[in-house]
C-alpha cells in the first residue's frame, strides 16, 4: 500500500506543474525526477537519470509513476476556476472566449499572468488540482496492486 505524506504530495505536485515526471521509490521513500520527454524532445538523461530508469526497468514494482494532467483535463480545470473563481463578468468572458480558441492553455495563460489579481490565486488553484490529481494517481497504483 502506497502512503506519501501531504509534503510528498506537494513536491510531486510542483515537479509535475514544472514539466517533470516522477517515479517515487517505495523501499527508500525517495522522489526521482526528470523532464517529461514529450515537453524535452532535445533533451539527454544524465547518467543518474539513466541509472534510474534503468533500476526502474529491474525493479518496477517498486516504483510509482506520477506523469501530469492529459491537455483535455488541464483545460477543465481552467474551465472550473473561471466559472467558480473569477468574479469580473467581463473578464470571465474573455477567459472563456481564450478557452474556445486554438492554443487555449497559452491565451488563458496571458490572460491569468496579466491580470495581477488573479495570477496568485490561479497559481494555488492550480496546484492544489495537482495535488488532488497526485492523490488520484496513488489509489490508482494502490487499486493496480490489489
Amino acid at each position: 500500500m502506497l502512503t506519501l505524506s501531504e509534503k510528498e504530495v506537494e513536491n510531486i505536485a510542483a515537479l509535475l506543474l514544472k514539466g517533470m515526471i516522477c517515479f517515487y521509490q517505495i523501499d527508500n521513500k525517495k522522489i526521482h525526477h526528470m523532464p517529461d520527454d514529450e515537453d524535452y524532445f532535445n533533451y539527454d538523461l544524465t547518467p543518474e537519470e539513466e541509472d534510474v530508469l534503468d533500476e526502474i526497468d529491474e525493479n518496477p514494482d517498486n516504483y510509482a509513476e506520477f506523469t501530469k494532467m492529459e491537455a483535455n483535463q488541464e483545460h477543465q480545470v481552467m474551465e472550473i476556476f473561471t466559472d467558480r473563481e473569477v468574479k469580473e463578468r467581463s473578464f470571465q468572458d474573455e477567459l472563456f472566449n481564450a478557452l474556445s480558441k486554438p492554443k487555449a492553455a497559452t491565451g488563458f495563460k496571458f490572460l491569468i499572468d496579466n491580470s495581477g489579481k488573479y495570477n496568485e490565486k490561479w497559481k494555488a488553484y492550480r496546484l492544489s488540482k495537482y495535488k488532488d490529481w497526485v492523490k488520484e494517481q496513488i489509489d490508482s497504483f494502490n487499486y493496480a496492486e490489489e
